[in-house]
């Protein structure tokens, strides 16, 4: 039975909102798949080096028959047919797919780790998904995404500049 997954899109290269747009159909299309939310688009700074565009992002939300770590390398496949360069880290990219919660599962091995660990820091990944999943929970924590919100600084907040246009196979 598929499990609830959310997946973190990002984009800062080219044509943002069509990278983006590219990616969520992509992710709509893997087979089984049910696209069940996507939040607004969101528009922040880079984390990395500052020499580069900022940053689209946005969540969504899956029912996924592939498991965890299947979902991962399917996103990978994403990436790259989408030109993702990974000579950088926190560099630019033209698509970035990150697998932030699978259900309630919680996975610590060398290839991933869920929930995503930095996520919490991030008000470009919980803007997203407390708009998309207000009730959801940390695995770890047990505290309400929402709260992890609230506790970030204002300097990094995202903001929210538009929607994704959902793909027709959703």
């Amino acid at each position: 039975m598929p499990e609830r997954a959310h997946i973190g899109l990002g984009s800062n290269l080219g044509d943002r909102r069509g990278y983006l747009a590219a990616g969520l159909a992509a992710v709509a299309a893997l087979p089984g798949t049910h696209l069940a939310a996507v939040s607004s688009i969101y528009e922040t700074p880079p984390l990395g080096p500052a020499d580069q565009p900022d940053y689209l992002n946005a969540v969504c939300a899956i029912d996924a028959p592939l498991g965890p770590v299947a979902l991962l390398a399917a996103l990978h496949k994403i990436e790259n047919q989408h030109r993702r360069q990974r000579h950088i880290r926190w560099g630019p990219r033209t698509l970035d797919l990150d697998l932030l919660l699978y259900g309630e599962r919680v996975i610590d091995s060398a290839d991933l780790q869920l929930p995503h660990p930095h996520m919490n820091d991030r008000s470009f990944v919980l803007a997203p998904l407390c708009e998309i999943a207000p009730d959801l929970h940390h695995p770890l924590t047990a505290r309400p995404f929402t709260a992890h919100l609230a506790e970030l600084t204002h300097s990094d907040a995202a903001r929210a500049i538009g929607s994704l246009a959902l793909p027709e196979n959703a």
